[in-house]
């Protein structure tokens, strides 16, 4: 009878153990899930964000409120020995041609999505991947 006593009460502080440590890692999954959640959100803000920025860019070019300017040089052209001036009389800045405009914005939203996505990829590993809990072991 004493047997059967200790060994229930055994069982029981094994099942309490047991339990108490399934709360403590229930505690630190729903942490780590909190954190990832406000990783997400705050990378897919600053996607929005970014994604916005380049429609208003390309908004504003397609009404000619501003221009996509392009860095480049024109080499000066020689048109002979000593015939004449070298170079383009009154050249502007190089700017990019209207048929390229959609796929340099095309680019630029796919960069946008890229950069977030490798961000928040990064802090998904530094978060969940690489961080120790912090109290107490989870049990196996």
């Amino acid at each position: 009878m004493l047997e059967q006593r200790d060994h229930a009460r055994s069982e029981r502080d094994t099942a309490q153990t047991e339990a108490a440590g399934l709360r403590e890692a229930a505690h630190l999954t729903g942490q780590r899930l909190a954190i990832a959640a406000a990783n997400d959100a705050q990378h897919f803000q600053e996607l929005t964000d970014a994604l916005k920025h380049n429609q208003d860019l390309r908004r504003a070019v397609d009404d000619r409120d501003q221009r996509l300017l392009v860095k480049a040089t024109c080499p000066a052209v020689r048109t002979g020995s000593g015939t004449g001036a070298a170079g383009v009389a009154d050249a502007g800045p190089a700017e990019l041609a209207a048929d390229a405009r959609s796929d340099y914005f095309t680019l630029r939203d796919q960069l946008a999505l890229s950069q977030k996505m490798i961000l928040g990829l990064q802090g998904h590993i530094r978060t969940l991947c690489t961080t120790p809990p912090t109290t107490g072991a989870i049990p196996q």
